[in-house]
């Protein structure tokens, strides 16, 4: 049990960090490509990442670093076609809201999947964890909201992006252990249903919020080179998204996201030199502490009742429970890892943060 749970712990702390380090460098790249070079087409280039992500999967598995294990092929399309309509929507709500309203809009989604996981899967949270992440969405808050200009229409795309987003992230979790498949099989299967949505309605919503064609656009070389870049950094972030979730939570994810969002302000500031306050750096410190106090209880949590179970029930549930254990020792898992959020769906993390 220890030599398993070790590792266990070993591939969670690597699919957290590679999810950090995939998800700001995306945000860097397309910050560049959307407010440099004024490609400002989110929706379509996250359907061009996640046709990347399918086609790099795909010559994995023609490689045998994974195997493909078919499932309910209705649970996929619908699963695939929801995580295209969030971002959408996500895009949309950035489009008709300022950029205060929006970060209020991200930040709604922890409470919102706390509500929702302890109505319709009955998990429960103590008051330490709901203590901590009070903490962290005040921190994030002060740290990236700016105004909170309200409309009906921008309210109601909001609302429906944090119940999509949400119940994304959820199925999300619940699909893997439900039909004992990895992330990697999951994503796999689910990509082209994402790619597809995103691709059909992704030049419509990006001429809509733009009022430009993202196929006339000039593609000079500097714009191609990013665009690749974006591209074959999204493979990362897609594939730790779903990798993320699988091992641990919907709500660990989106505590994660808002980690990327203080290490994004912070690397903006000092690389590309965006206005910063004091206020930015007070709210980024509050964020940091309710991370750091969410961490603690989480681990404090564990232990008791790691502790309380016999090493034969702790095998049989994880054989039963959690696949990605076992998953984690396989070629793929020690390979990469993927994401959200801004956001972020990560697929998700490109479309929302880069919009930003």
């Amino acid at each position: 049990m220890g030599v398993a749970g070790e590792k266990f712990q070993l591939g969670t702390v690597g699919a957290l960090s590679l999810s950090v380090v995939s998800s700001v460098s995306i945000v860097i790249c397309n910050k560049a490509l959307m407010s440099s070079l004024g490609f400002t087409f989110a929706t379509t280039l996250t359907s061009w990442h996640l046709l990347v992500t399918f086609c790099s999967l795909h010559v994995a598995l023609c490689m045998k670093l994974f195997e493909h294990k078919p499932f309910d092929a209705r649970t996929v399309m619908g699963f695939g076609v929801l995580n295209g309509i969030s971002i959408g929507l996500l895009n949309l709500s950035l489009g008709f809201n300022s950029v205060g309203f929006y970060q209020m809009t991200k930040l709604a989604i922890i409470p919102c999947t706390v509500i929702l996981e302890t109505l319709f899967f009955r998990k429960k949270f103590s008051r330490n964890i709901k203590l901590s992440l009070g903490v962290l969405l005040v921190g994030v808050g002060v740290a990236t909201v700016t105004d909170l200009q309200l409309n009906a229409m921008g309210s109601v795309l909001s609302l429906l992006a944090i119940i999509t987003t949400c119940i994304a992230q959820i199925m999300t979790n619940t699909i893997q252990k439900k039909f004992k498949v990895s992330s990697t099989q999951l994503l796999y299967q689910s990509c082209p249903y994402q790619a597809l949505t995103l691709f059909l309605v992704g030049p419509f919503l990006d001429g809509f919020l733009t009022n430009q064609n993202v196929f006339a656009f000039d593609y000079t070389p500097q714009v191609l080179f990013f665009i690749v870049l974006s591209c074959l950094i999204s493979v990362s972030v897609n594939f730790s998204t779903f990798l993320v979730i699988g091992k641990t939570s919907p709500v660990t994810y989106q505590v994660l996201g808002h980690l990327k969002t203080c290490l994004v302000l912070t690397f903006g500031y000092a690389l590309l030199h965006d206005p910063f306050s004091w206020t930015n750096i007070f709210g980024i410190l509050i964020a940091v502490i309710g991370m750091v106090l969410y961490s603690y209880f989480c681990t404090r949590e564990t232990q008791p009742k790691s502790a309380e179970i016999s090493p034969q029930v702790i095998q049989v549930k994880d054989s039963e429970s959690n696949p990605l254990i076992s998953d984690s020792l396989s070629t793929v898992e020690n390979g990469g890892r993927a994401a959200d959020d801004e956001p972020l769906k990560v697929s998700m993390w490109s479309s929302k943060y880069s919009r930003v």
